[in-house]
């Protein structure tokens, strides 16, 4: 039987994404608007993380639900562009995720309209056709129904001594750590921003506090993203810190699924933390430059040469 390193489980969207010129002040209800761009992609933490680890030539598969409507067509045909395979076999009755990004070209911000539909619908059923064999579980966000499938995942990832990385949602971390104690505790990397980490924690507090505090509720390695801001880690006993690269950001979406991506590829790769960190970073650099949460995720040639290109410091110091 074939393993596979990584299962990614999570949602799968379709993202849409209009650019308008005028500034958010000035629409007003009823408007009829011009937009400057107009582009459709896939998206959604299963297909996104499935998508950069393959490039990243992480032999993977991915858990995710989609609906009967041309949006899962549009999921389908980029997932075969990047040979990704769903082993999700059953269709939900409601409509594949997606979401609406409207950017505003003058004020740089956006607002983004989200519908979560069939990735919800996720069931003990569906399960049952993932690999029996993979070394580590990538979850991404489970809400609805779905949530309740963890339970399964945490019980497998103990049996079979499978690594499991966490990279919740905001919808997720807002229902608070009690929510998530039996997720914490089975969990072996913990990738959230700082917002996600407050939620868990109950509190306002600095990254290098927050480190500690979702360390202490059972994952091995805690990493807090910031946007543009310091990213911090904490990775057996010890604290790395790391500032982004100042690029000029298109749109975000994804970049955070791009980064953890790129982090556990490095991992997996045996590659020192430290330049786990920049592979993650590095690959988030060129989704954040464009439209489209899988459009220039990099491979392994091209994210070695983006370390060099970028020289990324990392300060480590003890935890």
């Amino acid at each position: 039987m074939q393993k596979y390193q990584v299962l990614c489980i999570g949602s799968a969207t379709v993202d849409h994404f209009l650019t308008i010129e005028q500034p958010f002040s000035s629409v007003h209800v009823g408007d009829k608007i011009k937009t400057l761009e107009l582009a459709t992609f896939s998206g959604g933490g299963a297909t996104n993380a499935g998508a950069a680890l393959t490039k990243l030539g992480i032999k993977t598969k991915i858990l995710t639900k989609l609906g009967n409507d041309h949006a899962a067509n549009i999921v389908e045909k980029e997932l075969r562009a990047f040979g990704v395979q769903n082993v999700c076999k059953t269709r939900s009755r409601k409509n594949t995720d997606s979401s609406t990004v409207l950017s505003f070209a003058q004020e740089k911000d956006r607002i983004i309209f989200a519908h979560k539909g069939a990735s919800q619908e996720l069931t003990s059923s569906d399960w049952k056709n993932a690999p029996k064999q993979m070394e580590w579980i990538y979850l991404a966000s489970l809400t609805g129904h779905a949530f309740f499938l963890t339970q399964k995942i945490v019980s497998f990832a103990k049996k079979h001594k499978v690594k499991l990385l966490l990279n919740p949602s905001l919808y997720l971390t807002q229902t608070g750590k009690k929510h998530l104690d039996l997720l914490l505790q089975a969990t072996t990397l913990l990738v959230l921003n700082k917002e996600e980490a407050q939620a868990i924690a109950g509190k306002k507090a600095v990254s290098a506090v927050l480190l500690k505090l979702l360390q202490k509720q059972g994952p091995e390695t805690v990493v807090i993203t910031d946007g543009p801001r310091t990213l911090y880690a904490l990775h057996e006993g010890k604290q790395y810190s790391l500032i982004p690269p100042d690029v000029k950001i298109k749109d975000t979406t994804g970049a955070g699924d791009a980064f953890t991506a790129g982090l556990l590829a490095g991992i997996i790769k045996k590659c020192s933390f430290a330049d786990a960190l920049r592979m993650g970073q590095v690959n988030a650099l060129g989704v954040l430059q464009h439209f489209g949460a899988k459009y220039k995720l990099l491979t392994e040639k091209e994210g070695k040469e983006g370390m060099k290109k970028y020289k990324i410091k990392v300060v480590v110091r003890r935890g």
